[in-house]
């Protein structure tokens, strides 16, 4: 399938952003302003990255490029295919948009929109795993594995081109994180380093978990095979999982296995790594 070229140009607005994506735009130039005031060392980096572009989606496709480009793919050549995918599903900058919002809210070491922006390599792979998945489905597998094979190369995170992504996701950290081919991640879902979702070694076709609204995968969990994590569900860290985790529960250990009591709320938004009291029968 042969998509047109799509220039820089084509990002410096955004017809009727939302209000989100409107927000974050204000909030991200406003901290880049402080940033440059508080530090004139960091007055050239703060217009490059954000104040010299004239949207939220031309900032973006420019940190993403920067990051990635190497002699293969050059700045220039990576710009034209983030634009293409920028404008070919404009969800994938609300997402984004989204995805900083949760880090903000939820990262309890970070008050800002800019320094995810910047610096957090879990928000960065992410939006370049979109345009990946943008490409995988536009039949350009080729440039969609380039993607993804440079996203491990600069930020150790391996996330499949065909991997379904939600929005208001939070990779904390990124390190070591790799998610399959079939797998799924859906909104508000929290994701900690060395995190597996992968497959059993023996399957073909649908093979990876399926990771459900709000739940929270702590730092090290192993799921593997083509297994629900369910709503608000919550993986203790370091646990091997191979069976299916019930909405609002918690599981532990190796194999990981239900403790404590239900819960209630979405621990992939509130981030409560907490275990409750277990239930005792004498």
């Amino acid at each position: 399938m042969t998509v047109p070229l799509v220039s820089l140009s084509n990002l410096s607005t955004e017809p009727s952003p939302s209000p989100q994506v409107a927000a974050i735009w204000e909030a991200l130039c406003a901290e880049a302003v402080n940033a440059s005031a508080k530090d004139a060392a960091l007055t050239r980096a703060m217009n490059s990255a954000v104040l010299y572009h004239a949207s939220f989606a031309q900032a973006l496709a420019q940190r993403v490029a920067i990051k990635l480009a190497n002699h293969d793919l050059d700045h220039d050549e990576l710009m034209a295919v983030i634009a293409q995918a920028f404008v070919g599903n404009r969800n994938i900058v609300a997402d984004a948009a989204a995805d900083l919002t949760a880090i903000k809210e939820r990262d309890p070491s970070n008050t800002e929109i800019l320094t995810p922006f910047l610096y957090f390599k879990g928000f960065v792979a992410l939006q370049g795993q979109r345009v990946a998945h943008w490409l995988w489905h536009h039949d350009r597998l080729h440039l969609a594995r380039h993607i993804q094979s440079r996203i491990s190369e600069v930020f150790g995170v391996d996330i499949h081109p065909a991997a379904k992504m939600g929005k208001s996701i939070m990779l904390d950290h990124g390190s070591g994180l790799v998610i399959g081919e079939t797998a799924v991640v859906e909104d508000d879902v929290s994701i900690l380093q060395n995190v597996t979702l992968g497959g059993t070694g023996k399957e073909t076709g649908d093979r990876h978990p399926k990771v459900r609204r709000g739940a929270l995968i702590g730092a090290g969990a192993k799921i593997l095979g083509n297994i629900e994590i369910g709503v608000g569900a919550k993986v203790g860290a370091g646990s091997v999982v191979v069976n299916a985790v019930t909405a609002y529960t918690s599981v532990a250990g190796i194999p990981a296995r239900q403790v404590g009591k239900r819960h209630f709320n979405l621990p992939g938004i509130t981030m409560d790594q907490t275990l409750s009291e277990p239930e005792y029968t004498i």
